[in-house]
């Protein structure tokens, strides 16, 4: 404004990537056909020193049991768990300073103001623990998803065929007594599991989530296997992926008695698990004939009312409730120089900063920009290194002539 003093507003901060937990998702199937994710700009800032608004945050729902992984670092950002819970994955830039905010008694109307911040940019990994109370385990083919399709209303592909299961099935059982829990059908697990063979990782990364395992074994070894070497190995897998879940509550169901031999064989596995010492409950069951199931059902409903509701597993904490402290440089010497040929090169994040919100449009803005540089000590830094006048010095993007002060 002539005559009037300085009046342009500052403008809005852009929004922030937000991932929130909704308890309504199961899977993370929508992110296959949506994986960019961009909030809004915030407004520029209006004359009469009008404040621009900031943009509104872009939320992104998420099914509990999220884990949010940097792709760049490994770094896990996030472990979502509960509904609400919330992480912003990337911040918005801060808006720039309109000319309102350097004016002094010296200079009451000057032409500098800032460019905004650019907003964060990231690529994250979404991993889905499966958050039940009870997890099938048990080599492919014994039975777990016609057991699950049986005490529940969940229809799971079923087939006498390796690896029918490829994602987790979820099924609410109905105990009978106004109980109710809900169980997950795993992938089939196969020997060297914990290192990654067959579906191992994807298997063993939903077991944690479980509150208690229930294994279940083909009892009347139809694949000619020996049913306790059967679960045997399927313990050594989950303790060598996680030697905590070796301490989670187990049941083993005991299924396809109605297969001839099946009573021998069991008689035979109780006598080898009681010689291991473990107090394992032990329920003969056929999935198929829908026999034997509901005792079980009545011993999970009664061992999930004695353990937390949350699962045993090692939490990662908010990223918006930890603290991170860093060692950083004393402000005046967070720069480097080095030489490329005959190129100076003045390294800084916050000089590249800087730059970035610096309107270079105006001579006031060239000039704050050059005395912010002189007294953080870069020219002299740049003399004591050689630099002479009319010599290129180069940061970030930008490239500048080096001018000798008379």
């Amino acid at each position: 404004m002539p005559e009037g003093g300085p009046a342009g507003g500052d403008g809005g901060d852009g929004g922030d990537v937000i991932f929130r937990v909704d308890e309504g998702l199961r899977t993370l199937v929508d992110f296959r056909y949506q994986k960019h994710f961009k909030a809004e700009r915030g407004e520029k800032g209006r004359n009469k020193s009008q404040h621009g608004a900031n943009a509104e945050d872009m939320i992104v729902r998420v099914p509990p049991g999220t884990i949010v992984i940097d792709d760049d670092t490994q770094e896990i950002l996030a472990d979502l768990t509960r509904h609400g819970q919330e992480v912003v994955v990337a911040k918005g830039g801060r808006g720039g300073r309109g000319n309102t905010r350097f004016a002094t008694p010296n200079n009451p109307a000057p032409s500098i103001s800032e460019n905004g911040e650019e907003g964060q940019e990231r690529w994250v990994v979404l991993e889905l623990k499966v958050m039940a109370d009870v997890g099938l385990v048990g080599f492919p083919s014994v039975g777990k998803s016609t057991l699950l399709s049986v005490v529940s209303g969940a229809k799971p592909k079923i087939g006498a065929y390796h690896f029918t299961t490829l994602t987790p099935n979820l099924g609410v059982v109905d105990v009978g007594d106004g109980r109710s829990f809900v169980m997950a059908d795993l992938p089939g697990l196969i020997e060297g599991a914990h290192e990654g063979v067959g579906l191992g990782h994807d298997f063993l990364r939903h077991v944690e989530r479980t509150r208690v395992i229930l294994h279940v074994i083909d009892m009347a070894a139809t694949e000619e296997r020996d049913p306790f070497e059967d679960w045997l190995k399927i313990n050594d897998e989950l303790k060598l992926y996680n030697a905590k879940l070796e301490e989670r509550p187990q049941m083993i169901a005991a299924n396809k008695m109605d297969m001839p031999e099946a009573e021998g064989h069991l008689e035979e596995f109780k006598r080898r698990l009681a010689e291991t010492g473990r107090d394992i409950p032990v329920f003969p069951i056929s999935a198929y004939a829908k026999s034997g199931v509901q005792e079980p059902l009545y011993k999970v409903a009664d061992m999930l009312e004695t353990i937390p509701e949350m699962p045993v597993v090692e939490e990662i904490a908010d990223i918006s409730e930890r603290k991170v402290y860093r060692l950083e440089a004393e402000e005046d010497e967070d720069f480097t120089i080095r030489r490329d040929n005959d190129v100076f090169v003045v390294e800084s994040p916050s000089i590249e900063k800087l730059i970035k919100r610096t309107n270079f449009s105006t001579h006031e803005s060239v000039m704050r920009f050059a005395r912010i540089l002189r007294k953080k000590g870069v020219d002299k830094a740049l003399r004591d290194r050689g630099a002479k006048d009319g010599q290129t010095i180069r940061i970030g993007d930008f490239e500048f002539e080096f001018v000798e002060q008379e």
